[in-house]
């Protein structure tokens, strides 16, 4: 079995086996005509269960001959155009490359011992993203594993800078559509069930400061602790930007930490004509993003920044065996000083790379090329009365609801929405989302791939016209 470890006895087979695997993957992206194949879990779950895994197959051709059957053939396909779902984006060939030299290399980014020029890359990222944000001379951070860990360091750190003991006494503000990261990380911190704050948003999904300023109030005449405002850079469902600069004096005024949480908007860092859109995140406490959103890299490839270096000592803890105390007098760089992980990938590699091939231009025009289709998505479903659209985009995100002409019942148009977004995905035609408006149910597209055509957002609205009329006619014809 020692044949299958990699080292320098065994490094022509290493490059045999990576090189027929991604010829299984060129092929896969090379004749790939649709994003899914409309599996069912019913049909694959039996493929799988019927592998022994006791039983190896002690062949690398055999084993990617049976992964083609349970995985790749009917993998989801994001970089397909007409997959319009989630914050999932095709990715760019430099980051896939760093994540071959990344995975084999096997580095651990949390001491300076088991990553040497690791570290120094990935404290060069961050230092390059918050001069990006603007937050300022002693800003830092470091990777994470996507934006639900970032906010919840975040958090955390708004948490101790809070300074006080009453944990019941603490209370987060953030937007009535902003990331449920939000509240998951408030029950971890330990803080009660009412410390999260909902503020109202706008007609454009955007948080109401005067209805922010009105609860900062409150919360201070009720002797409670204003712990942190979370705005947001990028709403899942919407794409809003919350009022930044007007967030940031409310938080100055009430001497209260400012998240933004960036993970999907943090494209706009790079952007060559739409960074304006992200004015006053330079005021920011701390700040999440996602590369692996709007950078085009793969998951994972994420991380939480801080203005202040020194609040992220409240995630450092020294252990004899891998960062003592003596370190820092060393001046040893130990990246687990910072950070909630312990063991962690060397993802900053993926960006660096795309960085160094691409420039930080090259991703920012691939990003405002999405940002542009929305627009004119938003003017293509504005103008067909098939369908009712919520608001207009402020990143690439589309979010609407079709409306047959036949059915006025709000109830009936829900499940004939629901049924297109089902009937959609098993026919592997396309993927779109789904969420709800004011308790109704919604269709999504969420604009990533910059190969996404207006003529494929068009079809793709004719298959969910179709597939939603043909429920109404079959739920008619079982009513009659």
């Amino acid at each position: 079995m020692r044949s299958h470890l990699l080292n320098d006895t065994t490094a022509e087979s290493y490059r045999r086996s990576v090189t027929e695997g991604i010829e299984r993957v060129a092929a896969k992206l090379a004749t790939t005509s649709r994003p899914f194949t409309g599996v069912t879990v019913d049909a694959l779950s039996p493929r799988i269960d019927a592998i022994d895994l006791d039983k190896p197959l002690l062949d690398t051709t055999a084993v990617l001959d049976e992964l083609e059957d349970v995985y790749l053939r009917d993998a989801v396909c994001f970089h397909h155009p007409r997959y319009l779902a989630h914050l999932n984006c095709p990715v760019v060939i430099p980051a896939v490359l760093g994540e071959a030299i990344l995975s084999a290399v096997n580095s651990s980014l949390d001491t300076w011992d088991q990553s040497a020029g690791g570290t120094l890359i990935e404290r060069k990222l961050i230092d390059w993203t918050t001069a990006r944000i603007g937050l300022g001379p002693v800003a830092d951070g470091v990777f994470t594993s996507g934006g639900t860990q970032s906010n919840l360091q975040a958090l955390l750190l708004a948490r101790e800078e809070a300074k006080t003991d009453d944990l019941a006494k603490l209370r987060i503000f953030a937007s009535e559509v902003s990331h449920f990261s939000v509240k998951k990380s408030a029950k971890l911190l330990g803080l009660g069930p009412d410390a999260v704050v909902s503020i109202p948003v706008d007609h454009d999904k955007r948080m109401q400061t005067v209805a922010l300023a009105r609860e900062l109030e409150r919360c201070r005449r009720d002797g409670l602790v204003p712990m942190t405002v979370v705005a947001t850079a990028g709403t899942t469902d919407f794409g809003s930007i919350d009022p930044l600069p007007e967030i940031a004096e409310l938080c100055e005024q009430y001497g209260t930490w400012m998240h933004v949480d960036a993970a999907y908007g943090c494209g706009l860092l790079a952007s060559v004509r739409y960074r304006d859109r992200i004015d006053g995140i330079e005021r920011a406490d701390s700040v999440t993003v996602d590369y692996h959103k709007s950078f085009f890299q793969p998951v994972s490839s994420s991380a939480v920044l801080v203005r202040d270096a020194s609040t992220l000592r409240h995630a450092t803890y020294h252990a004899e065996y891998l960062n003592p105390r003596r370190m820092v007098q060393e001046r040893i760089p130990n990246q687990v000083d910072k950070s909630l992980q312990t063991t962690r990938r060397f993802d900053a590699l993926k960006l660096w790379m795309t960085l160094r091939v691409m420039g930080a231009d090259g991703i920012g025009q691939l990003f405002d090329e999405v940002c542009d289709l929305a627009v004119e998505g938003w003017k293509l479903l504005a103008a067909d009365p098939r369908f009712d659209v919520v608001v207009a985009p402020s990143l690439s995100t589309l979010v609407f609801r079709c409306i047959p002409a036949s059915v006025t019942d709000p109830a009936e148009i829900d499940r004939a929405n629901l049924y297109a977004r089902k009937a959609l995905f098993a026919s592997g035609d396309a993927v779109v989302a789904g969420t709800k408006v004011q308790g109704r149910h919604y269709l999504k597209f969420t604009l990533l791939n910059p190969e996404t055509t207006v003529e494929d957002m068009s079809a793709v609205l004719d298959l969910i016209a179709g597939h939603a009329e043909q429920y109404l006619g079959e739920s008619l014809d079982r009513a009659s």
